[in-house]
This record gives C-alpha cells, structure tokens and sequence, in this order.
C-alpha cells in the first residue's frame, strides 16, 4: 500500500456507527484526535494522517496529540492510536524549534498514561516516531499490525542508501542493485512479522479483523489497574 489516504476514512469504519468527533481539526492536521465509541465504550482517537505531510510528527502535531493523551488520562478514557508514520519532520526550522523535546512530550504522555491502549500500525512505524506512538516500548497495552505494516528504524530507501552505499557506489546498474537491496531489506527487517517474533507486535491482522479484535482487546483490558512510581508528579519536558 504506497497511495495515499486519509486515516479518518479508516477510523470511521471501525468505529460505532461510523461516528467520529474530532478536536482540532484544523491544527497540525497530520495528526488526528477525537472522541468515538467502540462497542459502546468512549475512547479517544490519536492517529498520523499521511493525508498530510505523509503523517510526519512535527512540533505542533506532537503538542496537539500529547495534550489529547494527558486529557484522555485524567477521565480515565482508553486511548486507541493509529500509526502511520515515517519519522519525524526533518528541517533546520524543525530542529531550532526544539523538535526533539515537543516529541518527548508524546514520548511522555503515553509512557505516564494508565488508561488502556490499544495501537494499530496501518503502514509505516520508522524509527523515533514510532516509538512515541503508544508503542511495546512505552507501555502500550495491545499492539496489532496489518500485513502492510513496515516497522524499523528507518525507512528501507533511506536505510539502502547508508548501509550500502560503497557497494552501490561500485555497482555497474547502480538503480538495479538498490531495487534488489531494498526488497532485501524490507522482507528481512521492514516488515510486522519480524516485530511481532521480537515481541513489539501481540498480532498481525487483517484489516477486516481490526474492529471485532479491538473491541475484544478493550472488554479484555478495561478494568487494567496500572500504577506509577509513587511521587507528587512527572516531570514533562515543557
């Protein structure tokens, strides 16, 4: 899958009804937050939307989204995350805008967060912004994969182009090698199967299969007690 899309189409056939009340809407609209119900229960929605800006977290939408995940937290609403996303947003305005702490953040929010979470990768899950949407590594509670799903440090081109760049250097159809370098890479290292053998994936499902497996993941987990170390608060990168 390498079109396009938008995540709220996505989102709107999984949820009760079809029925999806978004917030923000128009800010930072490479992320996606709102309201919906799933089988009756109110969660709240965090999702890349590569509709805009391929889905990169930039500093606005790593605001917007942990803000949303601090909120879902203190009424006690299970938070379910789409992931579709290529990294973060490269850039030297990115960079002296303080990218890497407004991620951290994210980073934060979730990993203090007690609520249930569920997490779907749809698409690409590369490197540091995978790991600050609700991931295995940062407590996430049930963690499903599509087969389409590409979870790695970084992305197979850009992955290529540093490991083997001697090689291709030398090659005599240099487009030809990478091609064969690139398959190479994603079937052994970019793909859900891969993480799900490591532990980072509970399942890998069809799309169909997502709603009826997130409903059961949320009746299973909606009673979860999780407690943090005992102290006044968190200290949150601001």
């Amino acid at each position: 899958m390498s079109k396009t899309y938008d995540m709220k189409q996505v989102i709107r056939t999984i949820v009760d009804e079809g029925d999806f009340f978004e917030i923000h809407a128009v800010f930072a609209m490479n992320m996606v937050v709102g309201f919906a119900r799933m089988d009756g229960r109110v969660v709240g929605l965090v999702a890349n939307n590569p509709r805009f800006m391929v889905g990169c977290l930039d500093i606005d939408s790593s605001d917007k989204a942990a803000r949303f995940v601090r909120f879902c937290d203190s009424f006690n609403i299970p938070i379910l995350t789409f992931v579709d996303v290529p990294g973060f947003l490269p850039g030297t305005g990115q960079e002296h805008g303080g990218i890497i702490r407004h991620g951290a953040k994210l980073l934060f929010a979730y990993c203090e967060a007690t609520v249930p979470k569920l997490t779907v990768v749809t698409r690409k899950a590369y490197g540091g912004a995978y790991d600050v949407m609700s991931s295995k590594h940062i407590r996430g509670d049930v963690n499903l994969a599509w087969p389409t799903a590409e979870i790695a440090v970084m992305g197979p081109e850009g992955a290529v182009n540093i490991i083997f760049r001697k090689e291709l250097a030398q090659s005599e159809d240099v487009e030809k090698r990478r091609a064969e370098l690139v398959a190479e890479y994603r079937e052994k290292f970019a793909n859900p199967y891969i993480a799900a053998s490591r532990g980072f994936i509970d399942d890998v499902i069809e799309p169909r299969e997502t709603r009826p497996r997130l409903v059961n993941a949320l009746e299973m987990i909606a009673n979860k007690r999780d407690v943090n170390p005992a102290k006044k608060h968190g200290n949150i990168p601001l």
